[in-house]
């Protein structure tokens, strides 16, 4: 049996492995979701009924369905039903299929977010924008864009902590991350077995991460604050 100080490097690398593959996940779901989920608001504000339509199904079937389930079908559905695993094998294949979910799932809410936002703007100042004869890519950049950031800062920052959190979702798939590393000390690995204090340490990086980007979060809203009257 392993004493403390022997556990605790070994743990330490471990935890540390599971939380960059946490970290690469937050990160490009980011990537991937931010710019989608403009994409897909506009779609559900189209006037072109049938792409709104198409659209608002697909985020209410999203938003209405658990994470972990969508997890499951975009992991199995391919090779189960299509006899194609178009994921790849092992950890990169994983994690690939978590990347794709994810993006999918918060790029839903952030459509929302978006949408929100942007119909908060007074339609006066759409019209007065034409009055002055912008275009209407002009009106959304210059006019529109700058006053919606400002309005969904807050809920988009709930957005991405939660991201942080929920990162942990992907263990349903054996994709190895955080929770998965420390778990794996409760049921045996690395000679080291039957040990709780893992997941502890587990939380205090949930806690670090979540706390850095509060405060980056809090720096970005008082540097936005010019747009109060």
């Amino acid at each position: 049996m392993l004493s403390f100080t022997e556990q605790f490097p070994i743990v330490f690398q471990s935890l540390n492995v599971g939380f960059l593959q946490t970290v690469k996940l937050f990160f490009l779901t980011l990537a991937g979701a931010i710019p989608l989920g403009l994409i897909i608001s506009f779609g559900s504000m189209s006037k072109f009924k049938p792409l709104s339509a198409v659209t608002r199904t697909v985020v209410w079937v999203i938003r209405g369905t658990p994470l972990m389930i969508q997890l499951l079908i975009f992991y199995y559905f391919p090779g189960l039903v299509f006899h194609n695993n178009i994921w790849g094998m092992g950890e990169p294949g994983r994690f690939t299929a978590a990347a794709m979910a994810f993006i999918l799932n918060y790029a839903c809410y952030f459509s929302e977010i978006y949408r929100g936002g942007i119909q908060s703007i007074p339609f006066g100042q759409t019209e007065a924008g034409q009055v002055l004869g912008l275009s209407k890519r002009q009106i959304f950049f210059k006019v529109t864009l700058l006053q919606m950031i400002k309005r969904i800062v807050p809920p988009m920052s709930n957005e991405i902590i939660t991201l942080v959190k929920d990162t942990s979702l992907a263990r349903i798939i054996a994709l190895q991350e955080l929770i998965w590393a420390g778990e794996a000390f409760l049921k045996g690995s690395q000679g080291i077995s039957g040990q709780i204090w893992p997941l502890f340490f587990t939380g205090v990086y949930y806690l670090l991460f979540s706390g850095i980007l509060t405060v980056l979060f809090n720096k970005i809203e008082k540097k936005l604050s010019y747009f109060k009257a």
